[in-house]
């Protein structure tokens, strides 16, 4: 599904449960060798708060944006990209967000995914509400 106009090969900003499989298909192609995939989950324990669950919210109009401008570089030299963000409130164990690049060779893979990750952990308009057993915490 490739948009015209978005640098960004497939994204799904939704509430709708991440289909691991089906985004590593998008990524997919006989161009490249090196596929580097990250999928986070909402963890139980952070040092001795335990988390219960965590609610996403978005300004989903410009975390678009924002994620199609982290796309760009990696697109425009030859690399695919495919980023999908969950929205609502998720329990421990389910998976919030997928990252996977794809590029002729590995060492660009695993260079672009961190980049897309950790990018979009500071800069992307996603939020997140943690619900933990001693109170409720607002983070990104």
């Amino acid at each position: 599904m490739n948009r015209i106009g978005v640098s960004l090969y497939y994204l799904k900003i939704s509430e709708d449960p991440l289909d691991i499989n089906f985004l590593y298909q998008k990524l997919l192609a006989p161009e490249y060798g090196g596929i580097c995939m990250f999928a986070g989950t909402v963890r139980q324990w952070t040092g001795e708060i335990e988390t219960k669950k965590i609610e996403y919210t978005a300004y989903q109009e410009m975390a678009e944006k924002e994620l199609n401008k982290l796309a760009e570089p990696i697109e425009q030299a030859g690399g695919r990209v495919v980023v999908a963000h969950r929205l609502g409130v998720l329990d421990v164990s389910e998976t919030a967000v997928f990252v996977g690049v794809a590029t002729p060779r590995r060492a660009e893979a695993f260079k672009g995914c961190r980049y897309v990750i950790d990018t979009l952990k500071k800069e992307v308009t996603i939020w997140k509400k943690e619900y933990d057993t001693d109170k409720v915490r607002w983070g990104k």
